[in-house]
């Protein structure tokens, strides 16, 4: 009998669905011009599948929603405040929490504790809202990941390294003073869901601690990294993604979470830290920005539902299953020969839009007009990372990334392999006519995070 790879299924059961409107070409058509070729503006009502990002689009477990029945809406001393405190102590091992409403709140009251202006805030590559924060602070983003991290085609195992020389040269040229902190991603989300590996991690904070510098560790997809430190490094085999993940967050003084994403929520977030005058100065701005330092913007009913979620994330199936549709539609897209960031990573697939589109230059927002080609041709909505996403320098001109790329972002627990199957082969249609797709050119620019609100039209 023929050897075969023995099938696997997601760790859970159906109780409840939700019905998706099936639209026809021309009504899509119709809706991306009115959105003006922004996939983030196009009514979620005319989307079929939505891929655009896996920030509190996941589905919910039974438990979790059991749990917001104990919600307790206190306005100070939450008892929902003290579980989601507890579990956070429990499997990450920060001292101190303070709750905010997504990760961009903790990203926010981190930056204007810890930045002084001009200082230098190193980075394994910039994520967009994280590196606004820092530059409203007074500080200035300054890339230390690894240079394979920006070769769409290169299979370094772990892309989210940093390049301990780059740190070193700054280290050397600036004086550790002038580094507000390291600010390090696990499973970078602008390399395309890259994992950091621990030995790196170890490394990196053996040399901060010679010169007295933090670490502070944006913790998004933690326990989607850890899930590639078990599969990829040596000794870590046969380690639980708990038990990595808490060895991941003890070589770092801090952290800026969004629950919205590995924690399963749709709603949710906090800073942890071990320093206390860094807590302090938190729960003191917390107050200015979020809500009191026991509920910072959440409801009772969130902080439960975060509280469960976090424990639910670090089962090692629930990651195996979770990784694994990732992989799944990664490897249909390179059977088609689309052309994707190698090696898959952890929360999506990441298409190179200039491999793509080479006859679109980068000014012509290759990845913005592909994202846009991809609603139309089958209702699947993703989202651009490239130019758009990348914004202006400070002297007005744009950042032009090496990566321009098109995220199809896969929320936790929510789609079926058939799903996956719809959209893989929605790319290799809209690839056999790439050459007829053009252009755009941006007509609105908001002040901040463009890629959000601007509108664009196609070039004639």
């Amino acid at each position: 009998m023929k050897d075969f790879k023995k099938s696997w299924a997601e760790p859970y059961k159906m109780k409840m669905v939700e019905l998706l409107k099936v639209t026809s070409r021309s009504q899509r058509l119709a809706q991306i011009k009115k959105a003006g070729y922004n996939t983030f503006l196009l009514p979620s009502d005319f989307v079929y599948i939505d891929l655009l990002t896996d920030s509190g689009t996941g589905s919910m477990s039974d438990r979790q929603w059991s749990a917001f029945m104990l919600g307790d809406e206190a306005y100070a001393g939450s008892k929902s405040f003290e579980r989601m405190e507890a579990s956070i102590k429990e499997h990450y091992g920060y001292k101190y929490v303070i709750p905010t409403h997504q990760g961009r709140g903790a990203e926010n009251l981190l930056s204007q504790i810890m930045i002084k202006k001009g200082q230098l805030v190193p980075g394994n590559m910039y994520f967009t809202t994280t590196r606004l924060h820092q530059e409203l602070a007074g500080g200035i983003f300054t890339d230390i990941i690894i240079d394979e991290a920006h070769d769409p085609l290169n299979e370094h195992p772990f892309k989210g390294n940093v390049d301990l020389g780059k740190v070193e040269s700054i280290i050397k040229k600036h004086g550790a003073k002038k580094i507000a902190y390291i600010s390090i991603a696990t499973n970078v989300n602008m390399a395309g869901g890259q994992p950091i590996s621990m030995q790196n991690l170890k490394q990196l904070r053996s040399l901060t601690q010679k010169h007295g510098i933090k670490i502070i560790h944006d913790m998004t997809r933690v326990a989607e990294n850890a899930w590639f430190i078990k599969q990829r490094e040596k000794g870590y085999a046969n380690r639980s993604v708990e038990e990595i993940v808490k060895e991941l967050c003890s070589y770092t003084d801090g952290a800026t979470m969004s629950a919205k994403k590995d924690a399963l929520v749709n709603i949710g977030g906090f800073m942890a830290t071990n320093d206390y005058d860094v807590y302090e100065e938190a729960r003191n701005l917390v107050v200015v920005y979020e809500g009191l330092h026991t509920y910072g913007g959440l409801a009772g009913r969130d902080m439960e539902a975060i509280a469960v979620g976090i424990k639910e994330s670090l089962d090692d199936n629930h990651q195996k299953a979770r990784i694994g549709q990732v992989e799944y539609l990664g490897n249909k897209m390179i059977a088609y020969g689309i052309p994707i960031v190698k090696p898959i990573g952890g929360h999506g697939i990441f298409v190179d839009a200039k491999a793509f589109l080479p006859h679109l230059s980068q000014d012509q927002f290759p990845a913005q007009a592909l994202a846009a080609e991809f609603y139309i041709d089958s209702g699947v909505r993703t989202m651009e990372r490239g130019v758009v996403s990348a914004g202006r320098k400070a002297n007005g001109e744009n950042y032009n990334p090496a990566l321009e790329l098109v995220r199809f972002t896969i929320p936790r627990r929510v789609y079926t392999q058939a799903h996956m199957d719809v959209v893989a082969e929605s790319t290799a249609e809209v690839f056999k006519n790439r050459n007829k797709i053009k252009g755009l050119k941006m007509i609105y620019e908001p002040k901040y995070l463009r890629f959000f609100q601007a509108r664009f039209e196609k070039i004639k």
